[in-house]
């Protein structure tokens, strides 16, 4: 996984935040540090006094790192379906959190315990998929559902799927994240 020095962390910190602040423009492409240029997967968070305000990523890279960051403040501002759209007067109050995703590996288990064996709680993000049911948690979740069983099936119901569908009928991969975050405010 690609490090990032402090100075490429805020950039994408100040990416995410022109974002905000200039809604429904185009990725203006001001970047040009090489490896933000490169194709990269992000998720961007957005909180206002500690509530979770918008989520949305990408999990396959298709696009330059500094320009996903973009779209997915955009979206995470104006389309995640479980929030208002953000107001203009709202940006300000706004705390960004930038994640960089490993690109996903698929996980193969024989039983829910092997594949507990295999997780790494506040290590990996999750995708889980059956079908056309698919959803993801952040590494940053296990948090709020430390314990497995229920980081699951949290996740099951997210996807759409019963809590009682068994773990071994669905797609499991991992991945990991780089994470950065404008301080408190």
């Amino acid at each position: 996984m690609n490090r990032f020095d402090d100075q490429q962390k805020q950039t994408l910190l100040t990416v995410a935040r022109q974002a905000l602040e200039h809604p429904g423009q185009a990725f203006p492409g001001a970047v040009s540090d090489e490896l933000l240029l490169e194709p990269g997967a992000s998720f961007v968070t957005l909180t206002q006094e500690g509530q979770l305000r918008g989520c949305i990523g990408s999990l396959m890279a298709t696009r330059a790192l500094a320009e996903d960051v973009w779209h997915n403040a955009q979206s995470a501002a104006w389309r995640d379906p479980r929030f208002d759209p953000l107001l203009e007067s709202d940006v300000g109050r706004t705390r960004i959190e930038v994640s960089v995703l490993t690109a996903p590996e698929t996980l193969h288990f024989n039983n829910t315990d092997d594949l507990i064996r295999q997780v790494r709680p506040h290590i990996d993000g999750i995708v889980l998929e059956q079908g056309r049911h698919r959803a993801t948690f952040l590494p940053q979740v296990w948090e709020q559902l430390p314990r497995p069983a229920e980081f699951f099936s949290h996740l099951l119901r997210k996807a759409g799927l019963s809590e009682s569908t068994p773990l071994t009928d669905v797609s499991v991969q991992r991945y990991e994240v780089i994470k950065m975050e404008e301080p408190p405010g």
